[in-house]
C-alpha cells in the first residue's frame, strides 16, 4: 500500500479522506512544540492572550530536535510521548489546530476533541529521529526561544512518513489493533 501525499497545511477534504490505519507522506510547513510550549499556550490563552502562532489549519509535532550537526538543518528528531499533550490539546484544537504527530494513544477527552474539531493525530515512527531528520528541509525557531529545545519550531518538511492514529470520524488504530488480536 502506497503513502498519500499531503501538502501542508492540512485542509478539510485531506482530513475527512484519512482513515485509521492510512500511511501518509507530509510535505509543506508544521510547527513543533512539546509539554513546557503546550502548557505556556495554554496558560497564555487562559490569561486572555494571543498566542505567538496562528495554529489555524496547522500540524504541531511533539518533538524537542537536538541541535543541528555542521551541514545538517536540524539533529535527531523523533517524536515525543503525545499523551503528555493531551491536558493542553483541546484548547489548542479549539483555535483551529488540524494535525498533531506523536507516538503513543490519546485519551479519551482528546479522541473525542479530534473528531468534534474535525482534526487527525498521526504517529512517526519512535526511535527513527535521525532518519525523520533527513525530511526535514528547514528549521526555524518562532516562539518560546528560552525553552530551547523545547520551543516552537518551524519546519518545512518534504515526504514526512506518518500513519493515521485518530480519524476526524472516531477511527482509533491502536484500538482497532486489539480489538483484532481478541478476535483472532
Amino acid at each position: 500500500m502506497s503513502a498519500k501525499q499531503l501538502i501542508l497545511p492540512l485542509n478539510q477534504q485531506q482530513i475527512r479522506e484519512l482513515r485509521a490505519g492510512d500511511r501518509v507522506e507530509l510535505t509543506g510547513m508544521m510547527y513543533t512544540g512539546r509539554d513546557a510550549a503546550h502548557k505556556r499556550m495554554a496558560e497564555t490563552l487562559q490569561a486572555g492572550g494571543s498566542l505567538p502562532v496562528d495554529l489555524a489549519g496547522q500540524t504541531i509535532y511533539y518533538v524537542g530536535p537536538t541541535p543541528a550537526k555542521p551541514g545538517q538543518v536540524i539533529g535527531s528528531a523523533g517524536p515525543t510521548t503525545s499523551s503528555r499533550m493531551d491536558p493542553y490539546t483541546p484548547v489548542l484544537l479549539a483555535q483551529g489546530l488540524k494535525g498533531m504527530i506523536g507516538k503513543g494513544s490519546r485519551s479519551e477527552a482528546v479522541k473525542n476533541a479530534i473528531v468534534q474539531s474535525e482534526a487527525v493525530y498521526f504517529a512517526a515512527i519512535g526511535g527513527a529521529g535521525a532518519l525523520i531528520a533527513k525530511t526535514i528541509r528547514s528549521a526555524e525557531m518562532v516562539a518560546y526561544h528560552d525553552l530551547g529545545t523545547e520551543a516552537i519550531y518551524r519546519l518545512e518538511v518534504e515526504r514526512f512518513p506518518v500513519i493515521v492514529i485518530n480519524d476526524g470520524v472516531g477511527g482509533d488504530l491502536y484500538q482497532q489493533s486489539l480489538d483484532s488480536t481478541r478476535n483472532d
